[in-house]
C-alpha cells in the first residue's frame, strides 16, 4: 500500500510521502487552530507545515513542482500560512490592538520585498546567462565577472520567504503572553531582513557584474574555432535524462584521429556530462549554431536521432554519421530517419542486414561496420565462474514509449526471473541493474521494479544472516572495511578533483575557468579504475546486490558477472563480447524460434518464457555442471554482430572517420570548382568554402 501511495504522489521514498503527508494535514489543521482559537495548536500545525516544506524543498520532490501547477505553489503557500495567522489574531480579539495593523502592514510590505527580490534575482540570472556554456574552451579574450555567491541565488525564493519565521514567531509569542513588543521585534527582524538581502543582491545587477552579450560571446568562440580547426565533431541533444546516450562516446572521442569536438544543444546536459579533456560547446539557439564558424569540420557524429539535428545537418561542408547509442534489433536501430544521413556505422555485419531487412530507404554502400569501440573494457569469459557462488546480472531494459510486451521482461517476467535466481538450487549471487528510464512512462514498470528490489533486498538480508556464509564473512570482514575506506578516500579525491579548475560560480563563470587539465584527466582515470575494484571489494562475492546510477557501470558488473538475463536491448549485443553465457526474455511469447529469427542477438542465447522456467539451462552453462551447447554460436554470433577482434574498434572507427573526412574535402572542392571560384585550388581555404557552400544553398 505504501509503494502504491508513493507512486500515485510522485516521490521518491517513504520519508517523502510522510513530508507531504503532513504538509497537507498541516494546513487545515493551521487554519482549525486559528478559528477556535488555540495558539499552542496553530504554532505545532505551522512548525510541521515550515518543515515539511522545507524537507520536500530539500528533497527537489516532484511533488512540490506538481503544487505549483494547482496553484498551490511556494508564495501561496506562505502567504495562506501568514493570513491565517491574521486571522488567528482577529479570533484573539487583537484586531483593535495595534499589534494587528502592525502585522497586517509587515506582511503586505514584505509580500512587496519578495516581489523586488524576485525580480533582481531573475534580471541576474539572465544577465549573467550567455549563448553558449564551454568546457575545455579557453574564453580568456572575454570578461567574465565572478559569480553571485550560489547561497544568494541557490533557492533564493525559498530563502527570501522563509524571513517570515521571525514575524510569525514573534506575534504567537505576544499573543500568547501579551507583551506585543516580541512581535514588533519579529515584525522588524523580518522586514529588515528581507529588505537587507534585496541590498545585497542590488550591486550584482551593475554593468560591470554582467557576462557581455551575445554578439561578443559568440564573436570569442568562433575565434577559437578558427584557431582550434575542429574537424570530428560528436552532436548531441536530448533530455537530461538521456546525456549517457553521449558520455558512452567520449573516450572514443578522446582517441579520435583530427581535433574532436562535442557540441551538445541543453543546458542541463552539461552537469550530467563526463569528465573529458575534449571540448564541449554547449549550444541551446539554433540560430546561434547556425551561425557559428564550423568551416574545418570533415565528419559530424550524431548519437540520437533528435529533432535538433537538422540545425547542423543543413551544413553541407561536412559529412553527416548517425552512431547510435546502442546496437540491437529494436526498431530503434533501424529508424527510418537515418537516411538523413551520409553514412550509418554500425557495429558488425548485423547492423548492415537489419537496415537491408527493415528496407526503410538506407542504401547498403552507405553503411560502414567499425565494431564498438566502447567494449574495449570488457573482459572475456574465461569459461569458469571467478567465485564458488556465480554472480548472475539482471539487466532488464526499460518499458519503452508505447505497451509493446516484448519491451521489457520487467512487467510480465522480472519477478520470476529473480525468485527463481534467488531460489536455485547451487546458490548465486544476483546483481540486478536496471535500466535508468525505468518506471519513467509505466506506473506498472515503477512497481515491478519496486518489488523486485524488495526481494533482492530481503534475500540479500536473509543472506548476511545466514550461517552458511559466516565463514566467508568473517574472513573477509577486513578487506572489505578496508575496501569502504578506500571508496570514501577515492570519491572525496575524485570530488575534488571534478572541482578543480571549476568554481562554486554560475555556468558563465565554470565556462570561464573549466579548462583541459591532462594531469588531472589522467588521475582521474585512474582514480575511478581504483574505485571500481574497491567497490567490489567493500561486499562480499555472495551478497545480492542492485545497482543503480552511473557507477558502477553496466560493463563493470558484465565484468564481475559469469551471465546475464536482459530483453532485446544494445545491453546484449554488448554483453555477447564477453563470451559469456546469458539469457533473453520472450516476454511476447512469439515462441523460441520466431524470437530467434526476429532477434539476431538471440541466437545463441537461452531463451525465457515468462514464468522463467528455462532459467536452469542458464545456470548449467555458467556453473559447467552440463555441457555448454551455445559456446561455438555465441563465438560466431560475436563477430557478427560486433565485428573481428583485429583491427580493433579503434582502429576501425579511425579510419571509417578518414575515409569520410577524405569524401568531404573532394565533394567540398568539386563544389567550388563547378561554380567556377577563382580561388578553388589544392590549398582552398575552409572559410571560402563555406563561402562557396552558402552561396550555392542560397
Amino acid at each position: 500500500m505504501i509503494s502504491t501511495a508513493i507512486r500515485l504522489a510522485r516521490v521518491g521514498s517513504g520519508a517523502e510521502l510522510a513530508a507531504a503527508v503532513l504538509m497537507g494535514l498541516g494546513y487545515p489543521c493551521v487554519m482549525i487552530a486559528a478559528l477556535i482559537p488555540n495558539i499552542w495548536f496553530f504554532a505545532a500545525a505551522t512548525v510541521v507545515t515550515y518543515v515539511a516544506d522545507w524537507y520536500l524543498h530539500q528533497r527537489g520532490s516532484y511533488l512540490i513542482n506538481r503544487l505549483a501547477k494547482v496553484r498551490a505553489g511556494l508564495s501561496i503557500r506562505f502567504l495562506l500560512r501568514e493570513l491565517l495567522l491574521i486571522l488567528l489574531l482577529a479570533r484573539l480579539d487583537l484586531a483593535e490592538a495595534n499589534v494587528y495593523y502592525a502585522a497586517v502592514a509587515c506582511f503586505l510590505v514584505f509580500y512587496g520585498l519578495q516581489a523586488a527580490h524576485g525580480t533582481l534575482t531573475t534580471l541576474i540570472r539572465l544577465r549573467r546567462t550567455m549563448p553558449v556554456v564551454t568546457r575545455n574552451v579557453d574564453l580568456a579574450g572575454i570578461r567574465i565577472p565572478a559569480a553571485p555567491p550560489q547561497r544568494l541565488l541557490n533557492r533564493s525564493a525559498e530563502k527570501m520567504l522563509h524571513l517570515d519565521v521571525f514575524a510569525v514567531a514573534g506575534l504567537l509569542i505576544a499573543a500568547q503572553g501579551g507583551n506585543h513588543t516580541f512581535g514588533y521585534i519579529g515584525i522588524a527582524a523580518t522586514l529588515v531582513l528581507g529588505a537587507l538581502y534585496i541590498a545585497i543582491l542590488v550591486p550584482y545587477i551593475r554593468k560591470g557584474r554582467r557576462v557581455p552579450g551575445p554578439d561578443a560571446v559568440l564573436k570569442v568562440i568562433d575565434k577559437w574555432l578558427v584557431e582550434y580547426r575542429p574537424t570530428v565533431v560528436l552532436y548531441f541533444s536530448g533530455s537530461k535524462d538521456s546525456a549517457y546516450q553521449a558520455n558512452m562516446w567520449l573516450d572514443a572521442m578522446r582517441d579520435v584521429e583530427g581535433r574532436p569536438l562535442i557540441i551538445l544543444r541543453e543546458r542541463n546536459i552539461v552537469p550530467q556530462l563526463g569528465s573529458t579533456s575534449v571540448p564541449v560547446i554547449c549550444v541551446p539557439g539554433g540560430v546561434h549554431l547556425m551561425n557559428m564558424n564550423l568551416s574545418t569540420v570533415r565528419v559530424a557524429l550524431y548519437a540520437a536521432n533528435v529533432g535538433k539535428n537538422i540545425h547542423l545537418l543543413r551544413v553541407p561542408t561536412m559529412k553527416h554519421v548517425f552512431i547510435g547509442h546502442g546496437d540491437s534489433d529494436k526498431l530503434a536501430s533501424v529508424n527510418p530517419f537515418s537516411k538523413v544521413y551520409d553514412e550509418v556505422w554500425t557495429a558488425g555485419r548485423a547492423g548492415r542486414d537489419r537496415y537491408a531487412l527493415a528496407d526503410v530507404g538506407v542504401r547498403d554502400e552507405d553503411i560502414v561496420e567499425v565494431g564498438r569501440p566502447q567494449l574495449a573494457p570488457i573482459k572475456t569469459w574465461t569459461g569458469a565462474p571467478a567465485n564458488p557462488v556465480p554472480t548472475v546480472l539482471y539487466a532488464p531494459t526499460w518499458e519503452g514509449w508505447d505497451d509493446n510486451p516484448g519491451n521489457t521482461s520487467l512487467l510480465l517476467a522480472g519477478e520470476n526471473i529473480v525468485k527463481r535466481l534467488l531460489n536455485a538450487d547451487h546458490p548465486v549471487r544476483v546483481l540486478y541493474k536496471p535500466h535508468p528510464f525505468t518506471g519513467t512512462r509505466s506506473r506498472k514498470a515503477a512497481g515491478a521494479h519496486a518489488r523486485i528490489t524488495a526481494m533482492v533486498e530481503k534475500a540479500a538480508a536473509e543472506r548476511a544472516s545466514d550461517a552458511r556464509w559466516a565463514k566467508e564473512a568473517a574472513a573477509s570482514q577486513g578487506d572489505r572495511v578496508s575496501a569502504r575506506a578506500e571508496l570514501a578516500r577515492i570519491g572525496a579525491r575524485l570530488t575534488e578533483l571534478a572541482s578543480a579548475g571549476q568554481s562554486a560560480g554560475d555556468e558563465a563563470e565554470e565556462s570561464r575557468v573549466a579548462l583541459a587539465d591532462p594531469a588531472r584527466e589522467a588521475e582521474t582515470t585512474s582514480l575511478k579504475k581504483q574505485w571500481n575494484e574497491a567497490y567490489w571489494r567493500s561486499f562480499g562475492w555472495w551478497e545480492h546486490k542492485i545497482v543503480t546510477g552511473a557507477e558502477p557501470h553496466l560493463y563493470d558488473c558484465f565484468n564481475v558477472s559469469d551471465g546475464m538475463v536482459s530483453d532485446i536491448s544494445s545491453v546484449v549485443s554488448d554483453f555477447i563480447a564477453s563470451g559469456k553465457p546469458y539469457a533473453v526474455t520472450d516476454s511476447a511469447e512469439l515462441g523460441v524460434d520466431e524470437f530467434k529469427r526476429q532477434n539476431t542477438a538471440v541466437r545463441a542465447a537461452v531463451v525465457l518464457s515468462n514464468s522463467a522456467a528455462e532459467i536452469g539451462d542458464l545456470l548449467d552453462a555458467i556453473t559447467g555442471s552440463a555441457a555448454d551447447p551455445m559456446a561455438v554460436e555465441r563465438r560466431e554470433l560475436k563477430q557478427y554482430l560486433l565485428g573481428p577482434d583485429e583491427p580493433t574498434s579503434m582502429e576501425q572507427f579511425n579510419t571509417a572517420v578518414r575515409n569520410l573526412a577524405a569524401k568531404a574535402e573532394t565533394r567540398n572542392q568539386g563544389v567550388a570548382q563547378r561554380v567556377s571560384d577563382p580561388l578553388a585550388a589544392p590549398g582552398l581555404n575552409d572559410s571560402d568554402v563555406t563561402g562557396v557552400d552558402t552561396a550555392v544553398a542560397g
